[in-house]
């Protein structure tokens, strides 16, 4: 595995945890395109996106932004559905068709979303039925392509008036983390019955990169760096590889 690919998923993973994500899309979208077999993808991605999301996660709980309790709908009906994700076999065509749609909405949100000014009055309450339709449906993606979800979960957040940026923010960790943990269970699982989830061990030097690279960009969130321009680098960066890969 060449050096700059690893340099790479660090840079990576630097930014998406600066602004509240793990990467999983973008690893997938690299590795297609560094030629890997597209079946063991999502299991790699999905790994790395554990390792950044952990860091971040910690961080939130440290500051009292983590509202699990408001979280557990939407949880319950993505965790069983990133798991279905995992084990549902895809053509290898269906797979970068959503992979790569899934890059180009998320890198336009960040592109073009604004600052959300919050009001203590502007919080909601989300009806049970939507939080579960919207959980499901990101899981089941989550889980399809080998990403967390938050990139979707986010903009459904804020539609919905779920709480504060930061209260968003944090939820968007917790609910990468669990997706993760359980579409990779999936995966595994799914690896385990072709007997091809030896090709994945190769890769782990990426984990050691992920993991530098989400404490360096805990560390920029925490230093209260910038977030627009790290949100405008991270959607150049997104849109990049997502024409990129949708054009192979």
């Amino acid at each position: 595995m060449p050096l700059y690919f690893i340099i790479l998923f660090l840079i990576i993973a630097a930014l998406y945890a600066a602004v509240g994500f793990g990467g999983g899309s973008t690893y997938n979208a690299l590795l297609v395109l560094n030629g890997t077999d597209y079946r063991i993808l999502p299991a790699i991605a999905l790994a790395c996106n554990i390792v950044v999301v952990s860091g971040s996660l910690w961080r939130f709980s440290k500051s009292g932004h983590l509202a699990v309790k408001a979280l557990l709908p939407f949880m319950a009906a993505s965790v069983p559905a990133a798991w279905l994700g995992g084990r549902l076999p895809v053509s290898e065509t269906l797979f970068i068709v959503l992979l790569g749609s899934a890059l180009l909405l998320s890198g336009l949100r960040l592109l073009f979303q604004r600052d959300v000014i919050y009001q203590a009055s502007d919080k909601r309450a989300v009806p049970l039925w939507l939080a579960g339709v919207s959980g499901g449906a990101i899981g089941l993606l989550s889980g399809l392509v080998g990403i967390g979800g938050g990139i979707f979960l986010a903009p459904v957040l804020y539609a919905l008036r779920w709480d504060t940026p930061r209260k968003i923010a944090a939820a968007c960790s917790l609910f990468i983390l669990v997706n993760s943990v359980s579409g990779l269970t999936g995966q595994i699982m799914k690896l385990s019955d072709t007997e091809l989830l030896s090709l994945a061990v190769p890769y782990w030097p990426l984990l050691i990169a992920v993991f530098i690279g989400g404490q360096i960009g805990s560390w920029m969130a925490s230093k209260r760096l910038e977030p627009l321009i790290l949100k405008r680098l991270t959607a150049i960066l997104i849109l990049y590889v997502a024409i990129r890969l949708l054009l192979k």
